[in-house]
């Protein structure tokens, strides 16, 4: 096992997921195998290197920045670009040689590429129209697919009549009505705003559930992939940095990349001063405090390493702390009112910005935490996660 696994295993007994019911029997055979994928263009490496299994009916993100090589996977599994070396199977069968249209796999992108002529029903009913179905067949297919996604009332209406989410809802059901064994979607709520995509989320969750397909999405969108996703992939620079459920990566990150790229988090340098089977101590002259860990995370003596605790887990209070470590004292440098919470930042004495969030209980909240107010920060044991890199 890496140094940066043992860092960050939790300790026996913590849950790693919220989502038990996603989780994957360890006989059950990977619908997807992507073996060893690595795809060059020139001298460009855009894929480095892959393996990933997805299970069926599983809905599996890819989540990234602009350039790390999760779009590029992504059109190899539809067959638009082909590994440079590697293996991508899908139910068992190796898609090498074998051509988009006859792979059991659909796509769906972040345009939609609706068909502005036709209404609601032709372009849903296009690929089976395509395919020479009987009439009766595509009718009551495209009957069942509207009610599915809820544009019964609007199948005569055309895409430039529909909401931004009413389209991608049309996009949705013309990729599904063909029963693909996989449907791929690439960003596809990017084009909507932020309330619409939110409300947009649970719906594509809730359908996916209903029919049992396997869905792999593309997104940036940390937030988007942490609320569709059974389980998720981190990717950088073409590789896979991290893959679990989004409790997992969220409370237990690999290394300070994916720390910092799944929600905000504040990372504190420090030497590890004692490491015992049931506990770490860390000293760390930028939190200006020892942290305390509640599980020992094997690593060599005097190492430096890295403590990451996320804004929400810090207690803010006015009088110090009794503890003997975990809390620190700074000054409160910026406020921002959040509606829901707050968010503070506070400098502390090495000059190191720590943030903070508290959600705001009551209506008005009378607690002295303003600009420029000295105050003491806090955390339990359990609640910061130690990274090697």
């Amino acid at each position: 096992m890496t140094q940066a696994a043992l860092a960050t295993t939790p300790p026996t007994g913590v849950p790693t997921t919220d989502k038990p019911s996603t989780s994957v029997p360890d006989t059950e055979k990977p619908f997807i195998q992507i073996k060893n994928v690595t795809k060059r263009f020139g001298d460009f490496i855009a894929v480095d290197n892959v393996s990933l299994d997805i299970y069926r009916s599983e809905l599996f993100c890819l989540l990234g920045g602009s350039g790390c090589g999760k779009s590029t996977l992504l059109r190899m599994l539809a067959g638009f670009e082909n590994p440079t070396q590697g293996q991508i199977l899908i139910d068992g069968v190796d898609m090498a040689g074998i051509p988009p249209w006859e792979r059991p796999v659909n796509m769906m992108f972040q345009s939609y590429a609706l068909f502005p002529h036709l209404s609601v029903e032709s372009n849903i009913a296009f690929g089976l129209k395509r395919e020479g179905v009987k009439r009766d067949e595509i009718k009551q297919r495209v009957d069942d697919m509207l009610k599915l996604v809820q544009l019964s009332q609007f199948a005569k209406r055309k895409p430039d009549q529909l909401s931004g989410g009413q389209r991608q809802r049309v996009a949705l059901a013309r990729a599904l009505i063909k029963r693909p064994k996989l449907l791929l979607l690439d960003e596809p709520l990017g084009a909507l705003d932020k309330k619409l995509r939110e409300e947009t989320q649970f719906e594509l969750v809730n359908i996916q559930d209903k029919l049992g397909v396997t869905f792999v999405v593309v997104t940036h969108d940390q937030e988007e992939a942490m609320t569709l996703a059974s389980r998720i992939g981190v990717m950088s620079q073409g590789e896979i940095i991290q893959i679990g459920s989004p409790s997992e990566i969220y409370e237990y990150p690999v290394n300070r990349f994916v720390a910092q790229f799944i929600g905000s988090v504040n990372i504190f340098a420090g030497v590890v001063t004692e490491d015992e089977p049931d506990y770490t101590e860390i000293m760390s002259e930028e939190a200006g405090t020892l942290i305390h860990i509640d599980h020992g995370v094997s690593c060599a003596p005097e190492q430096e390493m890295w403590v990451a605790a996320r804004p929400e887990k810090i207690m803010l209070s006015h009088e110090q702390p009794q503890q003997p470590y975990n809390w620190t004292k700074g000054v409160i440098k910026e406020v921002a009112y959040m509606g829901s919470s707050s968010i503070y930042k506070i400098e502390l004495a090495s000059g190191k910005m720590v943030r903070v969030e508290r959600i705001n209980r009551i209506r008005r909240e009378e607690d002295g935490f303003t600009w420029e107010t000295p105050v003491y920060l806090s955390w339990e044991s359990g609640d910061c996660v130690v990274l090697s890199s």
